[in-house]
Formats: C-alpha cells, sequence, structure tokens
C-alpha cells in the first residue's frame, strides 16, 4: 500500500533529521553486517601476512612444523576472510546516512551461474508440460 503525500513528507522529513543525527549514524554504522565484514577481512589479511611469516621463518630456520603451521593459519585465515567477504555482500536491508536500500545481486548476463540459467529456463518453459 503506497502512502500518502503527505505520510511520504513526514517520513522523508523523519529520515532526514535522522541521518543529521551523529549519534544515531553511529549506531547504525557499528550495527552495519559490511562494517564489521570489512573489519574481519583487515583482520584476516593482518593473520594472512603473519601467516608467510611463519612459513618464510620456517623454512629459512629449517623447521618444517613450523612452516607447515603457518600455512595452516594462511589457509585458515583466507577461509575466514571469504566468509566475511560473503556475509558483507547477503541481501539485506541497509540503512545509514539516512538513506534505505535493497542490495540485490545484479545480473551476470550471459556468463551467469547455473543456477540463474536454470531458474530462467524455469521461467521461460511452456505452460502446458506442467
Amino acid at each position: 500500500m503506497p502512502l500518502s503525500e503527505h505520510e511520504q513528507r513526514l517520513f522523508d522529513q523523519i529520515e532526514r533529521s535522522l541521518a543529521e543525527d551523529p549519534k544515531f549514524a553511529s549506531a547504525v554504522r557499528a550495527n552495519d553486517p559490511r562494517f564489521h565484514a570489512r573489519r574481519r577481512l583487515v583482520v584476516a589479511a593482518f593473520v594472512i601476512v603473519l601467516g608467510l611469516a611463519l612459513v618464510v621463518y620456517g623454512t629459512v630456520t629449517r623447521i618444517t612444523p613450523l612452516g607447515v603451521a603457518g600455512f595452516v593459519v594462511m589457509l585458515g585465515a583466507a577461509a575466514f576472510a571469504m566468509q566475511s567477504r560473503r556475509k558483507g555482500q547477503a541481501t539485506d536491508l541497509h540503512a545509514v546516512g539516512g538513506t534505505a536500500t535493497r542490495r540485490t545481486r545484479q545480473p551476470r548476463g550471459k556468463s551467469g551461474g547455473l543456477l540463474d540459467r536454470l531458474e530462467e529456463r524455469w521461467k521461460n518453459r511452456p505452460e502446458g508440460h506442467r
């Protein structure tokens, strides 16, 4: 149900007043999953560099278990970074700075994934063969 013109103006006014409130904006930003995902990506990058340093140090000192441990640390941090990146790109409602937008996946064109192609085939199937 669409909002009336008066309700839309009130809604816009409330949205502008909330956007101008720095305390509210910082509270919303602190609860934004993209903010946390970005921070986890930075931590993961640091741990990857630390793991690489362990691999190099283990190789130079000829302590094989230390090099292997460094590689495992790097692998775990890379998996953590990929998981954080996916969480940061989740399709949910984000509102920061007074504007609410729904993030959706961008169409990939002809190089879409298997699920996209199957969904397109399902939509274009003949109506008589249900």
